[in-house]
């Protein structure tokens, strides 16, 4: 037991539960050395840390100010706050930001990140503020074997009233509103006043949440976009004037209207913000959500389901799609579900609702295939290939880099043409706009030489790939026309251990055997093969939905 640890057990401070966040500020929290700033729901907070914590693998973004999936006591040994024995640390809450950057201190390798929703710092406490009534102090007293004096019992004065609204939630949030023939007139005003409660509790407004509403029916409606009020009050008031409709509870066609018209630069939503649907349906929808939930997801879009009388074991016969909570969230992880009985007495879930909402670390459908790779294109410029060929080549990669969302927060494509030498044509960096680095790609002039397909894919991982952190998943792609000169399954297995998934297009007397030796698992999904360059066009799709399949796997 530490030193820290002893001291609060003699006090009778020390709580058997590890890491249970109370409210009072001055009483140290017992936490774990895995526990992350994410996990601790208050911006200032002490806790706690136990002893040994280097003993465990700690993961630690940042120098000085940490991503909030850091661990705590990970990032107090890092910064020299305490010491191998634990301590007390005082934890700071901040907004997120970019680029934290990587460090080694005090025996901890702290590693970078491209960027994070919150950020927090740590701090030394100099003395513990601890709080004790005439009984933990008589104890503490005999511990001790200092002499009993007579200490005044605090009378602690009750809380001040916490606040309604959620200070920190930027999202950009479309409500689905059932107003089917299902819900009727009366529970459509108690489901009004429900969403009404729920954006004065999020406080709607620059920089936080911006929120537009669909009414789901026979035919999807929008009522009002992001942009059109941007104050809770007015959002309010708008809410309050939305009539009731009727029809069938459509909520797979108000999911698809809302994907493809709602969420649009003209219409408000902002760049970098986590996009969310929440589905209000009061018993079942009448269509099937499963194809509309797949487009949100592939779209970036989160989508929590808000469902109100589920329906009862005698009326199962009566879903068409029973499952249909699982299949239309984002994921089904219980996250991204939310239930209530009835639509009487909700205003004490409007809180626990209003906190998922805003969860920004958690919505995991925000990272997709499209928004959230590293796409490095390996290129044979040998003279087998030849000039017109390799404009082929370079057709290939292009329509494969264009259905990706590339920018300085989302993808990124770099490229490197091969002989016997390597050239970086350019790197992840230099090209965050999609239109930059697609013309970038159709301008690469053509090399012309031998062929030593190993040496280009170690160059690969060691200057395209390495120099470059972040939380993007890595994919290589190497399009080659013949026999290597040296090794290539040595440097593919190195490059596959760094966490690159490589895939393999070979044309013309490009050796099968070489092909499927350098490709990742399972061989058939990543190896194509073409015997003329005209040929190449083919694997565009396939190749592009490999890498969506294994981004989803990987995650």
């Amino acid at each position: 037991m530490s030193m820290w640890f002893a001291v609060l057990h003699v006090l009778g401070i020390l709580s058997l539960t590890c890491c249970t966040f109370g409210s009072d500020l001055n009483v140290p929290t017992p936490i774990s050395c895995g526990t992350r700033a994410v996990d601790i729901p208050d911006t200032r907070k002490i806790v706690l840390c136990p002893a040994n914590c280097t003993l465990w693998s700690l993961s630690v973004f940042g120098s000085g100010v940490y991503a909030s999936v850091s661990s705590i006591c990970g990032a107090a040994i890092h910064r020299g706050i305490i010491s191998l024995s634990g301590g007390p640390v005082e934890v700071h809450g901040l907004q997120g930001r970019t680029n934290y950057l990587s460090s080694y201190a005090h025996g901890i390798q702290s590693q970078s990140l491209s960027q994070w929703s919150s950020s927090f710092t740590v701090a030394r406490i100099i003395s513990l503020p601890l709080e004790v009534s005439s009984q933990t102090s008589s104890s503490a007293s005999v511990a001790t074997g200092a002499a009993k004096k007579p200490v005044k019992k605090t009378v602690k004065k009750p809380p001040p009233p916490t606040t309604t609204a959620i200070k920190d939630c930027p999202v950009d949030m479309a409500l689905l509103l059932d107003s089917s023939y299902n819900i009727g007139q009366r529970r459509f005003n108690l489901q009004k006043s429900f969403v009404s409660k729920l954006v004065a509790m999020l406080k709607v407004g620059t920089p936080g949440p911006h929120v537009g509403v669909v009414q789901t029916s026979e035919a999807p409606r929008t009522e009002f976009y992001l942009s059109n009020y941007t104050t809770a009050k007015d959002l309010t008031f708008a809410i309050k004037e939305i009539p009731y409709i009727g029809g069938n509870t459509n909520s797979g066609k108000a999911i698809l209207h809302t994907v493809r018209t709602f969420f649009n630069p003209d219409f408000g939503v902002r760049r970098g913000y986590p996009r969310i649907i929440v589905v209000f349906v009061d018993g079942w929808p009448s269509d099937n959500v499963e194809e509309a939930a797949i487009l949100a997801r592939e779209s970036g879009i989160n989508i929590f389901f808000v469902s109100v009388a589920k329906p009862a074991p005698e009326e199962m016969s009566l879903v068409s799609e029973q499952d249909f909570m699982r299949k239309a969230v984002c994921k089904d992880n219980e996250f991204f579900t939310f239930s209530m009985p009835n639509w009487f007495g909700t205003n004490k879930f409007v809180k626990s609702l209003a906190h998922k909402l805003c969860s920004i670390d958690q919505m995991v459908c925000s990272k997709t295939c499209y928004n959230s790779v590293n796409l490095g294109f390996l290129i044979d410029g040998s003279s087998s290939v030849g000039d017109g060929n390799f404009r082929l080549v370079l057709d290939l990669l292009h329509s494969i880099a264009h259905n990706f969302d590339i920018s300085d927060i989302g993808s990124r494509i770099g490229a490197i043409q091969f002989t016997y030498d390597q050239r970086m044509e350019f790197n992840f960096n230099e090209h965050t706009t999609k239109d930059n680095a697609l013309r970038a790609l159709q301008s690469i002039p053509y090399m012309s030489g031998g062929t030593a397909t190993g040496d280009a894919i170690n160059y690969a991982v060691q200057s395209l790939f390495k120099p470059h952190t972040g939380s993007n998943k890595n994919f290589l792609i190497i399009i080659t026309d013949g026999q290597s000169y040296d090794d290539v399954r040595g440097p593919a297995m190195a490059a596959q251990r760094e966490g690159i998934t490589v895939y393999t297009v070979g044309v013309a007397w490009a050796p099968m055997e070489d092909l499927k030796a350098m490709a990742s698992e399972p061989k058939e999904s990543h190896v194509f093969f073409t015997r003329e360059f005209t040929g190449l066009g083919q694997f565009q799709q396939p190749i592009v939905r490999g890498i969506c399949r294994d981004f989803t796997e990987f995650n």
